[in-house]
């Protein structure tokens, strides 16, 4: 795939062959994000783990200190008190079967995260087929399925970010936009690593960091030396 001149010019200013520090990572991937638009900066973290085995699963959600730079949407199931509580905290929007019936017949998906509190998981477990392959089903080890509904949509709006396996064994996360610069970047994805390590599985063997990689949008992938993450 021919790659633009923008690429190009940015990939020049990144040795290869070098496995970055953290902050020095990202103070390149800002320098070289040169899109018309501000770029989302990734990290993407391939780990010594198998996510076939239930006891090697990764998995979990954390509140970045900056944010994602990114409006997040919510949609809570709810009802009652629980609906209002929801509301109140800034949900974009709030419903029970009529929501369900609208996403199965309006295919309504105006959203970017979807809470339930847990009375209400039978009813949405019938959207499972149209809300799990979209990364949208709400889960407890995410937060996403709580009574503290108004404390799971304020953290979604503040930045929370869920990371979990692919089934090529790697997390991939937004830890912000290229405009936030060196430092916030740095601290977004020092908060990010800190929670994959300490969610590190005992059945894990060897090495569990096995590469780590950001990048923005548009712009090559920097390499980072996972050897000074934790391991």
């Amino acid at each position: 795939m021919r790659k633009g001149k923008k690429y190009v010019d940015s990939a020049k200013q990144i040795d290869r062959s070098k496995q970055y520090d953290p902050a020095e990572a990202l103070a390149t991937v800002v320098s070289t994000a040169k899109a018309k638009f501000d770029e989302t900066v990734e990290l993407h973290v391939k780990l010594g783990v198998d996510s076939r085995h239930a006891d090697q699963q990764v998995r979990g959600a954390i509140v970045l200190p900056h944010g994602t730079g990114k409006q997040v949407r919510v949609l809570v199931f709810a009802k009652g008190a629980k609906a209002a509580e929801a509301e109140a905290a800034g949900a974009d929007f709030v419903g029970a079967e009529d929501m369900v019936e609208r996403i199965q017949k309006e295919n309504f998906f105006d959203y970017d995260v979807v809470i339930a509190t847990p009375d209400m998981m039978g009813l949405v477990g019938r959207l499972g087929k149209v809300l799990g392959p979209k990364g949208l089903m709400p889960n407890p080890k995410a937060g996403t399925v709580s009574m503290d509904v108004a404390k799971a949509v304020q953290e979604s709006k503040a930045g929370k970010i869920e990371y979990r396996l692919d089934k090529t064994n790697i997390i991939h996360c937004p830890i912000g936009k290229a405009s936030f610069g060196q430092e916030k970047l740095t601290d977004n994805f020092n908060a990010l690593m800190g929670a994959i390590i300490k969610a590190k599985p005992s059945a894990a063997k060897g090495q569990y960091v096995k590469s780590c990689v950001v990048a923005s949008t548009m712009g090559p992938g920097v390499k980072v030396n996972s050897a000074k993450l934790a391991d």
